[in-house]
């Protein structure tokens, strides 16, 4: 019983505190809505409606890619500056509960932001036929995976800007790595490995199957290959956490 107290009180202290730092809304809400704005906004004659829905995977996963790590990136760093993550440490609570609570808010977060532009897509195109449960556990598996990613940049990190500059470096490749609006069969041929290396590749299949009824992967491979960068993304975390700050 204790443990979920502690769990709920630390969920609860960042939502209410860091959901709305500017760090977090700049990176985590404008930039995924105005690049969802700008591809909608393709040509200057108006609206391209046609490419909307075949657009809206690839928006869906940068949406929780940018909001989770972005929510870690303040989290983590304005804590570690407040020598309030150093307390936390301290507490009588597994470190696996404390990682656990941390990258939750992370992941409500990113859970939201993956449906900012289906609200936008909602208004121009029909979204009849999508499976909503297969989108759902998508968008939450990338939340995950991404949420571990930036928590693992994020331990290494002083500062929030450095924290969202080491970020960049995985993120924007990954917006041209994963298919999210390049298909991977176009890239080089040197690159594409490297693209299946990568959690966000299979996260963003599952969104494509699920909305747009088009895949390269079997549903099953992707789910259990996300659950496998979960396991071992969330064990490194706690790793880095012991090497870095406790020991």
């Amino acid at each position: 019983m204790k443990t979920w107290i502690a769990f709920g009180s630390i969920l609860k202290k960042d939502v209410q505190n860091y959901y709305l730092k500017p760090p977090n809304i700049s990176w985590g809400i404008i930039f995924p809505l105005s690049w969802t704005l700008m591809q909608m906004i393709r040509s200057s004659g108006g609206m391209n409606l046609s490419d909307i829905r075949q657009m809206l995977p690839g928006l869906m996963a940068m949406s929780v890619l940018f909001g989770t790590t972005s929510m870690l990136a303040v989290t983590i760093t304005f804590e570690r500056k407040g020598r309030s993550f150093d307390r936390l440490l301290l507490a009588p609570i597994p470190l696996s509960t404390m990682v656990a609570a941390k990258v939750s808010g992370a992941i409500l977060f990113g859970l939201f932001n993956a449906f900012v532009p289906v609200i936008f897509a909602a208004f121009f195109v029909d979204l009849a036929g999508i499976n909503w449960g297969a989108v759902l556990l998508a968008v939450f598996l990338i939340a995950v995976t991404s949420t571990l990613l930036g928590l693992m940049i994020a331990v290494s990190a002083k500062e929030v800007f450095e924290a969202q500059t080491f970020s960049n470096f995985f993120r924007f490749p990954m917006l041209f790595l994963c298919g999210l609006f390049l298909p991977i069969s176009s890239l080089p041929i040197f690159l594409r490995p490297l693209s299946y290396l990568l959690p966000l590749t299979y996260g963003t299949d599952l969104l494509s199957g699920s909305i747009l009824g088009v895949s390269i992967l079997s549903p099953v491979l992707c789910i259990l290959v996300l659950f496998a960068f979960t396991a071992a993304l969330f064990v490194f975390c706690q790793y880095n956490i012991r090497k870095k700050w406790i020991l």
